[in-house]
């Protein structure tokens, strides 16, 4: 009976997932068009910020005695973002990314995912490392507000006013779209962790595995979301802030508030998260993200998982 309900309660944490989803994206296309900035900043930015709070929440509640889920979450989230979000959206609609993009945003990505690495290679993520990760958050953000300013002042194309009810709205979208999407993971995840120690799985194994798809359920819905209703960059933005926050912001705090251990097996999972990463700049070429790529994608993370749980 206690399986059966958990089993439902996954179920309405992802329909909350999806309704969060959609409202988050629908606010931040309005907020876009208000502001004159890109949809590619806004994924990056308050549809990141907006899809990450699962995996943050997840962080804070682990950290200290359980920091082996934060590490497994993280990493584990990063490559679920690329492998089974980017692969999936891939498949459903090839997509388009920009130059800006492969030559900027994911150069970031990668460098962010390199200093993991560096602060990794003594064994544990201090205090002091989490400090010095929430600086390159903040290094970052002033990174993408210098671009959001500069796409403003470029942007010759007449915006319609509208009433002051059309920030409201659009704020109140994203707020709600936020909640459900928090909600939803927490329902989805705990349930999930339930269901995986009923099978005697290690925490870490959870975290890369039953956490981190969980926590990146709302980066695949409102990705998908996006990408469906024609917002692309949204979809690629809301993926490469995702990362990147995930590193910076949820694994600083969560170093911050006790420190992260590290074993040595954990090098394995950064060397693959780099190398799903690393695959985004196959498309420098074609600047798109094709079927094809998606099915790899897909393929190498359904591999990733079955490796994961089995070796």
């Amino acid at each position: 009976m206690e399986i059966a309900i958990n089993a439902v309660l996954t179920v309405v944490g992802l329909v909350l997932l999806c309704f969060g989803g959609n409202w988050l994206v629908s606010g931040g296309v309005a907020i876009a068009k208000k502001f004159r900035i890109s949809n590619l900043v806004i994924g990056m930015t308050i549809v990141a910020y907006g899809t990450s709070t699962p995996e943050l929440a997840a962080s804070v509640a682990a950290a200290g005695e359980h920091s082996a889920i934060i590490l497994g979450n993280i990493v584990g989230s990063n490559i679920a973002n690329v492998g089974m979000v980017i692969g999936v959206a891939a498949i459903l609609v090839p997509l388009a990314v920009s130059k800006s993009v492969l030559r900027k945003e994911i150069p970031i990505m990668l460098g962010v995912s390199f200093l993991l690495v560096l602060v990794s290679v003594d064994g544990k993520i201090s205090s002091y490392d989490g400090i010095l990760l929430l600086a390159g958050l903040g290094i970052f953000g002033y990174y993408t507000f210098k671009n959001a300013v500069k796409q403003r002042a470029e942007y010759k194309e007449d915006v319609q006013q509208g009433s002051r009810n059309v920030y409201v709205k659009s704020a109140g979208l994203i707020g709600i779209g936020v909640v459900l999407l928090y909600v939803g993971a927490i329902l989805t995840v705990d349930n999930a962790v339930i269901l995986a120690h009923e099978f005697g799985l290690p925490e870490k194994i959870i975290g890369l595995t039953v956490i981190a798809i969980g926590t990146s359920l709302p980066e695949l819905i409102t990705s998908i979301i996006a990408i469906r209703k024609g917002h692309a960059e949204i979809g690629i933005g809301n993926i490469i802030g995702s990362n990147i926050y995930n590193i910076l912001m949820i694994m600083g705090v969560g170093a911050a508030l006790g420190g992260v251990m590290i074993g040595t097996d954990v090098f394995v999972d950064y060397a693959i998260m780099i190398i799903f990463s690393l695959s985004l700049l196959i498309a420098l070429k074609t600047k798109i993200i094709g079927r094809t790529m998606g099915m790899c994608l897909t393929i190498g993370y359904v591999a990733y998982l079955a490796v994961t749980f089995f070796k």
